[in-house]
């Protein structure tokens, strides 16, 4: 059984799974303010319990998971119940991923998260049902509900007028 990791191994994990991590939060919170929160609570948390990971699979599980339940529990402070946001955040540099990510942020959480998982980080289904302890034709039948979504926000728009 391996000892604690080192604060060079924690530094490296940090610098390793930063973009992830934020990424993920800013899929869920739709913002970058509540983003940068969650993400300094994920690598708070890190930091305070350093755990031991088996391989890459688990790490990355559990990053997902915590940035998962950091959202969760900083989305329904009662701040946040109180408070709305002007706009939604939308940090994406070419125009034609802006499009599309403008109307991923606008699906449910559950099939934004599902979205973002399998074609950002591009994790299987049966990895995303492991993370989010669902089953996982849960998440095939998440996918395929998000997709059909998108695709009929798609349909009825201009992309030129988005862009």
């Amino acid at each position: 059984m391996k000892e604690r990791c080192t604060m060079d191994e924690a530094e490296h994990i940090v610098n390793t799974y930063a973009d992830m991590v934020y990424k993920f939060a800013l899929s869920l919170t739709r913002n970058k303010d509540q983003a940068d929160d969650v993400f300094q609570n994920v690598f708070l948390r890190y930091s305070k319990t350093l755990p031991v990971f088996e391989n890459e699979e688990h790490t990355k599980a559990w990053f997902f998971t915590v940035t998962r339940n950091c959202c969760r529990s900083y989305l329904t402070t009662a701040f946040l119940r109180h408070h709305v946001p002007l706009e939604v955040d939308i940090p994406v540099e070419r125009k034609e991923e802006n499009a599309l990510y403008y109307y991923v942020m606008k699906l449910p959480t559950n099939y934004r998260m599902v979205i973002h998982l399998f074609y950002y980080e591009q994790l299987t289904t049966k990895q995303i049902a492991d993370i989010l302890h669902k089953k996982d034709a849960t998440i095939r039948t998440w996918l395929k509900r998000a997709r059909e979504q998108l695709k009929t926000m798609l349909e009825g728009c201009d992309i030129d007028e988005i862009l």
